[in-house]
C-alpha cells in the first residue's frame, strides 16, 4: 500500500468517541499553552509583519481569524499569522525523536479549517490529534535534517491531514492533500543553521499554511501528483537519495498509544534540548546564590549529541547577535541562567544577549558530549552543568527530565499559570476565564469563533 494511502486510510477512520480521555486532555493543554505564546508574541516584529499581510487580504468564503484581533483574512494568510504567533517565542511544545519538531505549529491551521467548515470542538480535536499523531509518526522514521531539510517539512504533512480531518474529507481526498503537501512544501535546514534570522520562528507557520492551501485544493477536488512518496521522482527517489521508511502502528490500531501523550510542554522559551541546562544552572544558583563571573574559574557543560550539533557547535551560538541565535544558544542560554536566577522573555533582548557579563561566562564555558548522556535520547535530554569558583568551591547539577517534558508534564494549573503569564495585561481577565473554561471544555464548543472572540488583545 502506497505510504500516503495507509496515512490517509488511519486519519480517516479516526474517531473522538474512540479517543482516551488522557489524549483529550493533552490535546486541550496544548490547545491552551499555543493560545498563550501566540498572545504573548503579538506584538513582536516578524508576528506584527505576518498579520500585516494576513490583514491585506480577506476571503467572503474562505475566511478564518487572526488570533488577538476581530478581523478576518484568507485561511491559508491567518494560518501564517497566527502560525507566527504560535511559533516566534519557540515557547510552544516540542516532540523529540529522530527529527525534533514542534508539533502544535498544526494549531492554527487546524483551527483555520474549522472556521471555514463550520467544524465543532471534537471535529478540532480530531483533526489536532491527527495532525500531531503524523508529524510524530514521521519524526519516528526519519531525520530529514540529515538530508538538509527542515523539519517543517513534516508539518506541512500533518497540516494537511489534520485539516483534511476537520473538513471532513474522504480517504481519496486526504490522499490528495497530502500528496499536494509534500510535492510543494519542501524547506532548506538552512533556516536553522549559522546565525538565525526572523524566518527561524516563521518557517513553520509557512508550512502549516502551505497545509491549509494544499487540503482546500484538495476540498475542491484537485488532485495532486503520485505516488508521492515511492515514485519515480518522489521524496524517497529525489528527496531522500533512495532511502526508504514505513510508518508503523499508528495511535488506536493495535496496542498503539497515540504520539501527543510524548509531546513535552515548554516551561521555559528555549530551544527544547537546553531546558534540562537551564533547570541545572538554576540548581546550581539555589546552592551558590547567583554567579558573579569575575568569581568564575571555568564552567562546564556535560550534553548530547544532537544538543551539541544544533545548539552549541555553530561559531554563532557562541556569538549570538539575534533573538533567534540566542535562544538556540546553550552557552548563552546557561551563561544568563547562572548570572540571572532566571530565563524569561527578556533574556532575549538585546541588550541581555549582547551584555558583557554573560559573555564573560562563555569564555570560561567548555562543553563536551557524554556517551552516558547520549544514551538517553531522545525520551530524556540530560544535561550537566559544572561551575568551579575561583575561591575552590565547586556546584554541580543536573536534569533529564525538566517541567513540561511528557515524563514530568505539566497539569492544568501548571499549563494554565504559563497561559496567564503571558496573556495578563493583554486580554482582560474576565475574557481569560471564559477561553480557559472554553478550551477545558472543548469537545462542548460548538464553532471556534466562539472562543476566538475571547482572545483579542485590548
Amino acid at each position: 500500500m502506497r505510504l500516503s494511502r495507509k496515512i490517509a486510510e488511519w486519519a480517516y477512520s479516526l474517531e473522538y468517541d474512540r479517543l482516551p480521555s488522557s489524549v483529550v486532555e493533552e490535546t486541550k493543554k496544548r490547545v491552551l499553552d499555543a493560545f498563550g505564546v501566540a498572545l504573548g508574541a503579538f506584538n513582536e516584529e516578524p508576528v506584527k509583519i505576518a498579520r500585516w499581510i494576513a490583514e491585506s487580504s480577506s476571503s467572503s468564503r474562505l475566511a478564518a481569524t487572526i488570533w488577538g484581533t476581530f478581523n478576518r483574512s484568507s485561511a491559508d494568510h491567518a494560518t501564517f499569522a497566527n502560525g507566527c504567533a504560535t511559533r516566534y517565542f519557540d515557547f510552544n511544545d516540542t516532540y523529540l525523536s529522530k527529527e525534533a519538531l514542534h508539533p502544535s505549529d498544526v494549531i492554527p491551521a487546524i483551527l483555520a479549517a474549522a472556521e471555514i467548515s463550520g467544524a465543532d470542538g471534537k471535529k478540532i480535536i480530531e483533526g489536532i490529534v491527527a495532525a500531531y499523531e503524523v508529524a510524530c509518526r514521521l519524526a519516528d522514521a526519519y531525520s530529514i535534517r540529515g538530508r538538509g531539510w527542515d523539519h517543517v517539512v513534516y508539518i506541512a504533512v500533518a497540516s494537511a491531514v489534520g485539516a483534511a480531518k476537520v473538513l471532513d474529507l474522504d480517504i481519496d481526498r486526504i490522499e490528495h492533500a497530502i500528496n499536494h503537501a509534500l510535492n510543494n512544501n519542501w524547506s532548506l535546514r538552512q533556516t536553522r543553521a549559522g546565525e538565525l534570522s526572523m524566518w527561524k520562528g516563521c518557517a513553520a507557520a509557512n508550512a502549516s499554511r502551505n497545509g491549509v492551501f494544499s487540503t482546500i485544493l484538495s476540498w475542491r477536488g484537485m488532485t495532486g501528483p503520485a505516488p508521492i512518496f515511492e515514485g519515480e521522482f518522489g521524496v524517497f527517489n529525489v528527496a531522500l537519495c533512495g532511502d526508504r521508511f514505513d510508518l508503523p502502528q499508528m495511535g488506536g490500531e493495535g496496542d498503539a498509544s497515540y504520539k501527543i501523550l510524548e509531546t513535552s510542554i515548554k516551561y521555559w522559551p528555549v530551544e527544547y534540548h537546553a531546558m534540562s541546562a537551564v533547570e541545572a544552572a538554576l540548581d546550581i544558583v539555589n546552592q551558590a546564590g547567583r554567579i558573579n563571573p569575575d568569581d568564575v574559574e571555568s564552567v562546564k557543560l556535560k550534553t548530547f549529541d544532537v544538543a551539541y550539533k544544533i545548539i552549541i557547535k555553530d561559531p554563532e551560538k557562541w556569538d549570538p547577535k539575534t533573538r533567534e541565535t540566542a535562544d538556540h544558544s546553550m552557552p548563552y542560554i546557561t551563561a544568563a541562567a547562572l548570572i540571572d536566577g532566571k530565563v524569561w522573555l527578556d533574556t532575549f533582548k538585546k541588550e541581555r544577549y549582547l551584555a558583557e557579563d554573560v559573555r564573560k561566562i562563555m569564555k570560561k564555558m567548555k562543553v563536551e558530549v557524554d556517551p552516558e548522556h547520549d544514551k538517553l535520547y531522545p525520551k530524556g535530554i540530560k544535561n550537566t552543568v559544572i561551575v568551579r569558583m575561583k575561591d575552590g568551591r565547586k556546584f554541580e547539577a543536573s536534569s533529564t527530565y525538566p517541567p513540561g517534558h511528557f515524563k514530568n508534564p505539566l497539569d492544568r494549573k501548571g499549563v494554565e499559570k504559563k497561559f496567564w503569564t503571558l496573556v495578563r495585561n493583554a486580554i482582560s481577565e474576565d475574557n481569560a476565564k471564559k477561553a480557559i473554561n472554553l478550551v477545558w471544555n472543548l469537545e462542548k464548543v460548538e464553532c471556534p469563533e466562539k472562543l476566538l472572540k475571547l482572545l483579542v488583545i485590548e
